[in-house]
């Protein structure tokens, strides 16, 4: 993979978006300082200027590889990626569905992905990360945590930038087989921040807090909640931007 480092930039996402024509399959843009980095739900992303490691990782598809229904899968793999590379560290860590990383219930690493499509395929992904590294004081994010927290010794960027490379670069054929791609989903569910235990959530829809409980992530992508309020307790079903945990 080719890792190109730039000093300062509003949005490395926003820059590979910009770039996306010229620049090859496999491509990561790694920033020292962003200004105006995005996460999800159109919120800011903070970070300490050469601290952490900001990226995004440029992924081109043939037409027929990714059908557009099945984007989730670029989620399972990123946040699957981010795992193995905390882990490698000794360090315990959960996925917030969809795609956030925690730490006993702070936030480590926050994932925001952008397709085009040709039709109703991918035709490339953008697949912005953000990983806090060396940073020890959040305090523009209560619930925020890092590796250097976590491991008590600070790391090189550059060299976590090209562990973190590497591991994508071996999990990203998992998507192209069906075997694969189980063994992906089985990995990613059995991750899942606050899975089977009773918790606190809003549903968006219906604009309703609740108690639940998760129960898993359906194939198609969805998160699967036990509504322990309702009468006979039925089972909910979200998409991205439906529900969120009340923490």
């Amino acid at each position: 993979m080719n890792i190109i480092w730039l000093d300062t930039i509003d949005s490395t996402n926003t820059e590979a978006l910009r770039r996306l024509p010229e620049l090859p399959s496999m491509t990561v843009l790694a920033a020292r300082e962003q200004t105006a980095g995005r996460g999800q739900r159109g919120n800011t992303w903070f970070t300490e200027p050469g601290k952490n490691l900001t990226f995004s990782i440029v992924v081109k598809f043939a037409e027929g590889e990714l059908h557009a229904s099945q984007v989730h899968w670029l989620n399972y793999l990123m946040s699957d990626v981010v795992s193995m590379f905390l882990r490698s560290y000794g360090i315990d860590c959960t996925i917030k569905w969809p795609n956030d990383v925690y730490v006993q219930r702070r936030k480590i690493c926050g994932i925001l992905i952008e397709n085009t499509l040709k039709g109703e395929w991918v035709d490339a992904a953008v697949i912005g990360t953000g990983i806090n590294i060396n940073q020890r004081e959040f305090p523009q994010l209560a619930n925020a945590t890092s590796l250097v927290r976590c491991y008590g010794q600070e790391q090189d960027l550059e060299a976590c930038m090209e562990k973190v490379a590497a591991l994508f670069q071996e999990e990203l054929p998992w998507l192209f087989s069906e075997r694969s791609r189980a063994s992906l989903f089985r990995s990613y569910s059995n991750q899942l921040f606050q899975m089977g235990k009773n918790a606190r959530f809003h549903d968006l829809l219906e604009d309703r807090e609740y108690w639940g409980r998760i129960q898993g992530v359906e194939p198609d992508g969805r998160l699967c909640i036990w509504d322990l309020e309702a009468p006979g307790k039925p089972y909910r079903y979200y998409r991205f931007k439906e529900v969120g945990y009340i923490l």
